[in-house]
């Protein structure tokens, strides 16, 4: 049986790709699923970039404003969800077009990497937490380093998020993330995917970065974290990703 086929746009930041997948849903009769990992959260709109009505031209899209800011969630959420909402589309007789940044959650789909449901450790958290406080992010680093050589080469030594993963997978389960991703890699994608990967000059990149975040400035990001941090007791995971 021929399997179902699903577009999929990624890329850098301000690369152009929520622009580029609402022209093409519009030409090919095609729905949006989004496949970063803070437009999920409601009420993180302007740090997130996220595109609003006006920006969706009547193209629906799923995967944003899902859940709240303060509850937790893991690759594994996503790739269920996605899948469900990719299937929705086919079923509507539409093409699925999977738009995003966060390079995990394309992962999860393209390659069918099933991350097993870990139990979260607040103890063991905690204690990174402290020793990031005592000693440092690099000494994180280079303990995440020793545990999985692979993993960390991916990694930017100031992405805490992504180095503690590394560190509470093998914690929990006592196999790298390298080891389960090889291991979970054997089953067949479900979906034909054809990804298409926007590449542009890192000058350019850049000033196109630098002027959105101006923008965000200007449309009230600073005033939308404090309502936020106001509003809610904790953020297991929405701040870590805007590194707040």
């Amino acid at each position: 049986m021929e399997k179902e086929k699903v577009i999929v746009i990624c890329g850098p930041t301000a690369s152009g790709k929520t622009a580029l997948s609402i022209e093409l849903a519009k030409k090919i009769n095609g729905e949006i699923v989004s496949c970063d990992s803070m437009q999920i959260y409601k009420e993180m709109d302007i740090g997130t970039a996220k595109p609003d009505k006006e920006e969706m031209q009547g193209i629906k899209h799923y995967m944003i404003d899902i859940i709240s800011p303060d509850e937790r969630y893991s690759v594994a959420d996503y790739k269920k969800q996605a899948k469900k909402a990719i299937k929705e589309i086919i079923e509507k007789g539409k093409t699925p077009i999977v738009v995003g940044g966060t390079g995990l959650y394309v992962d999860s789909l393209i390659y069918e990497i099933e991350y097993p449901e870990i139990e979260f450790d607040e103890n063991y958290r905690k204690k990174l937490e402290k020793e990031v406080e005592e000693k440092g992010l690099d000494f994180l680093y280079e303990k995440a380093k020793k545990i999985d050589e692979e993993a960390i080469k991916k990694i930017s030594p100031n992405d805490k998020k992504r180095i503690l993963r590394i560190l509470e997978i093998y914690h929990a389960t006592g196999k790298t993330k390298t080891e389960q991703e090889k291991e979970s890699r054997k089953n067949e994608p479900e979906f034909l995917y054809k990804v298409y990967c926007l590449n542009m000059d890192r000058e350019k990149l850049y000033d196109r970065i630098n002027k959105r975040v101006d923008i965000m400035i200007e449309k009230g990001l600073i005033k939308e974290v404090e309502e936020i941090y106001k509003k809610y007791n904790e953020f297991p995971t929405a701040m870590q990703g805007l590194r707040i």
